[in-house]
């Protein structure tokens, strides 16, 4: 993968403190994909353009994603996860993380690959995450995503 500019990002952002723990409430209980929920931010903090037709596709291609890398592997990580009991285990329960992993960064790169360049001022973000979670099909809780965006603002 070459010009990564999401990836870092992405990082950045689920590093902050209360962030991880933020997105995986949404992605486990609100059934939102954490990759969209990132991509959302970075295209709204780099002025690019979030319109409809643009978080559709993005939708789209993260849902088709999701469902032939991310979901498999991470039901197989959690399954092996409530099962380890031993070292063997555990060495394979750590590298079916690290293909999920791989799987979430390979989306981050496809959303970036499809996405517009820069085209003026980032937006902001609390409105584009609301965007975002509404065209995904789920409806998170909006304090849940305001307080995303503050972080996100930080």
């Amino acid at each position: 993968m070459t010009g990564e500019a999401l990836w870092p990002y992405a990082l950045e952002i689920y590093g902050r403190p209360a962030a991880e723990p933020l997105l995986l409430e949404l992605q486990d209980a609100h059934g939102q994909c954490v990759p969209y929920l990132l991509w959302a931010l970075w295209l709204a903090a780099s002025g690019r353009s979030g319109d409809l037709a643009t978080m559709g596709a993005g939708a789209a291609l993260a849902q088709a994603w999701q469902e032939v890398a991310i979901q498999p592997l991470r039901e197989r990580r959690r399954g092996l996860k409530a099962r380890s009991s031993g070292a063997a285990l555990k060495r394979l329960n750590d590298g079916v993380k690290k293909l999920e992993l791989e799987a979430e960064r390979m989306l981050l790169q496809m959303l970036e690959d499809a996405s517009p360049g820069p085209a003026g001022d980032s937006r902001p973000l609390a409105a584009a995450l609301t965007e975002a979670a509404t065209i995904w099909g789920d409806d998170p809780p909006a304090p849940m995503l305001a307080e995303l965006a503050a972080i996100a603002e930080r």
